[in-house]
């Protein structure tokens, strides 16, 4: 089988890289969080917030959970 010569120069391929870090530290954020809060400080539910990690987002996911899925918690 032949390489296949990508058509992406090293800049675009450096963005998505940094782009795929940058989601998948939102989504680790946002499932650890989800993990530790109890579900009466999630709106929804945690397994539906949760579901939405494993489809790609563009960090969208995460960042409706950290602005509208969550309540105040009050310690």
């Amino acid at each position: 089988m032949a390489k296949q010569r990508s058509n992406l120069s090293d800049r675009q391929r450096q963005i998505i890289i940094v782009a795929a870090v940058f989601e998948t530290a939102l989504k680790t954020a946002m499932l650890i969080d989800l993990r530790r809060r109890p579900a009466n400080q999630v709106r929804g539910p945690k397994w539906l917030w949760a579901s939405t990690a494993l489809i790609n987002t563009a960090g969208l996911a995460p960042l409706s959970y950290f602005v509208v899925g969550r309540t105040p918690s009050h310690r």
